[in-house]
């Protein structure tokens, strides 16, 4: 009886910063998945440097999936059609693209509330502000990381549809309670699914 080992696929984990298995959604956490970290920063010594709106390195339909976790916000708005783009355009036709970002909408009801240096919760990099959500974590772009801070912004609505103008095929975008929004991109619509839903 021949065995056929398990094909890998491949996810391409975008502003990976340093190599921490946590930093990787438990997604991609089985042998299925092989990942390819990318950064702009070459000191947390990635497989590809590269900024998320140039992944000129990486070939058409070549990755599977990928992973960006706060990311887009560090672009500037006229960027992230780019860099979204290149999303698409590096997955395969069954691929799909997870990502997770700042809520907004959530976080405007905090400054509504005048909660705005208020820690509204807790990450493995310590308290998160509303001004931290908005303008990047203060705490980080003080230690000279300045390409920390955000540039732009999104709520749910505004992130499908910059999403959909890309090229994607279906978008489902949710809230979770730490004040950020979770889309996930495919390429083609799953089995079932009306091809412009967000």
């Amino acid at each position: 009886m021949a065995f056929d080992p398990p094909v890998s696929r491949t996810v391409l984990h975008v502003g990976c910063g340093v190599r921490r298995p946590e930093k990787l959604h438990s997604l991609f956490h089985s042998s299925e998945w092989r990942e390819v970290r990318l950064d702009i920063d070459p000191q947390v010594q990635p497989d590809i440097v590269a900024s998320i709106t140039n992944l000129s390195m990486v070939a058409d339909g070549s990755v599977d999936a990928i992973w960006s976790s706060h990311n887009i916000e560090h672009l500037y708005a006229h960027e992230v059609p780019i860099a979204l783009a290149e999303f698409r355009r590096v997955l395969t036709p069954d691929g799909f693209a997870l990502l997770t970002l700042p809520d907004l909408q959530a976080v405007a009801r905090l400054v509504a509330e005048d909660k705005v240096e208020e820690a509204a919760y807790l990450s493995p990099a310590g308290p998160v502000t509303p001004l931290d959500m908005i303008f990047g974590l203060r705490s980080s772009i003080a230690q000279g990381n300045v390409h920390m801070a955000h540039r732009t912004g999104f709520t749910a609505q505004t992130l499908g549809k910059a999403l959909l103008a890309a090229g994607f095929g279906h978008v489902k975008v949710t809230r979770d309670e730490t004040y950020s929004l979770w889309a996930i991109a495919y390429v083609t619509p799953p089995a079932g699914t009306v091809a412009d839903a967000t």
